[in-house]
């Protein structure tokens, strides 16, 4: 083959669960339906917004861990989004002229 390498395009979905959950993301869905199971199992339906309560943790859970494209899914999404909001938004440049003619003396 002359040195040439044909890397597959998925790589990295052969170390997720199923091709698409981390281990984490598989463990809040089960969390989540599962509150919601014990909740709809317990709790009565007399309106229509504590049904959507009731609801609320298999839903939510279940929309965090949807795929997204270039993102693995939604939380990721959220967290990435969170680190860039609370981290320093002013770069200073380390290139290849980081210090400016400046050399080390010896």
């Amino acid at each position: 083959m002359y040195n040439q390498y044909l890397i597959p395009a998925n790589t990295k979905r052969g170390k997720l669960l199923l091709g698409w959950f981390r281990p984490f993301d598989l463990a809040l869905v089960t969390t989540g339906i599962l509150i919601t199971m014990v909740l709809l199992a317990f709790m009565p339906l007399n309106s229509t917004f504590v049904t959507i309560l009731i609801l609320a943790p298999g839903l939510i859970s279940a929309f965090l861990v949807m795929p997204l494209p270039y993102y693995h899914n939604m939380l990721t999404v959220i967290v990435e989004l969170y680190e860039f909001l609370t981290n320093r938004q002013t770069y200073r440049w380390k290139g290849w002229c980081y210090k400016n003619g400046e050399e080390k003396e010896k």
